[in-house]
């Protein structure tokens, strides 16, 4: 069963283009299968239990000093701002959900990834409305206060509603608990239908709407393409000061695209999302690629 999980993203990612008006029409599903992947990761592991670590530390500072550094970077050098708020967000996004199934595949320490579940997520929850507010701001006639509450409310929902819901549940209702995690592994392909989803309906938007942006869409490729081998390799060489190499790799880099996807949509500029699109690609093809190569070595060291 192993070595056919390297083929459940591909064919997530290949079918959500020949099915894109079919995701489209579904896409308002994506952040509910995104709570419920969550809350199904969360459950497997004593939460109150769960301390922060200096990798940790190290993972969200690359996070949220890269991202915003590499916006303005980018909208200084070609002050095209589409391309700067794709390298925002596939940096500042948040780990992916599916990322201690992942990660456990490869060898890394369940309880290390997901305690970063918990950290990445919720750092977004107030990194990302800031962020998003200033670059709002300058086109936006609402007040910067008024757009931080009305984004952190949207994010707050879908991201740190599932942590304090399986909280409650672990500490008044740990049965409820047990029962729910029996089925955590059903997550990694959860996370598939979510990425199928949204690629689809990312696919659909640009071939029906912005094809006049077959510039944007081709430097946003390349763009994710670099952002995405430069945060593998840097999630690696952090991880190896802290003996996680593997955690840190995907701690880093395996990003939750369908939320990255979901934000610029829905509070930037919809066609930057283009660049979480192929960014999914690229860590996908790496993912598929890593999980291929483990399989043989764990199958020699079962035999």
């Amino acid at each position: 069963m192993q070595k056919y999980k390297s083929l459940v993203l591909p064919i997530a990612l290949v079918s959500g283009y020949f099915l894109r008006q079919f995701c489209s029409s579904i896409s308002m599903m994506v952040p509910y299968i995104i709570f419920i992947i969550l809350v199904l990761n969360f459950s497997g592991v004593c939460l109150s239990s769960l301390r922060p670590s200096k990798l940790d530390l190290c993972i969200a500072s690359f996070q949220i000093l890269v991202s915003i550094g590499l916006y303005w970077l980018l909208k200084s050098i070609t002050s095209d701002e589409i391309l700067a708020q794709g390298a925002l967000m596939c940096v500042l996004c948040p780990v992916a959900s599916s990322v201690t199934v992942v990660s456990s595949m490869l060898g890394a320490d369940p309880a290390r990834t997901t305690t970063y579940t918990i950290i990445g997520n919720l750092l977004v929850c107030f990194i990302a409305p800031f962020y998003i507010s200033i670059i709002m701001e300058t086109s936006s006639n609402t007040s910067f206060g008024t757009l931080f509450m009305l984004i952190f409310a949207k994010i707050a929902v879908v991201i740190a509603l599932p942590y304090i819901s399986v909280s409650c549940i672990q500490k008044f209702l740990p049965r409820l608990n047990a029962g729910i995690s029996a089925y955590k592994h059903i997550s990694f392909y959860l996370w598939a239908i979510a990425l199928f989803i949204t690629i689809g309906q990312t696919i659909d938007f640009v071939i029906m709407r912005w094809k006049e942006n077959i510039e944007n869409v081709i430097w946003l490729g390349i763009i994710s393409l670099a952002i995405c081998i430069g945060q593998f390799y840097s999630g690696k060489k952090i991880g190896d000061n802290y003996q996680e190499r593997i955690a840190g790799g995907q701690m880093l880099a395996q990003k939750n695209s369908a939320m990255g996807i979901w934000m610029l949509n829905t509070f930037l500029n919809p066609i930057a999302s283009v660049g979480m699109a192929f960014y999914s690609i690229w860590q996908n093809v790496f993912n598929s690629w890593q999980i291929y190569k483990t399989s043989p070595r764990k199958s020699r060291n079962k035999g």
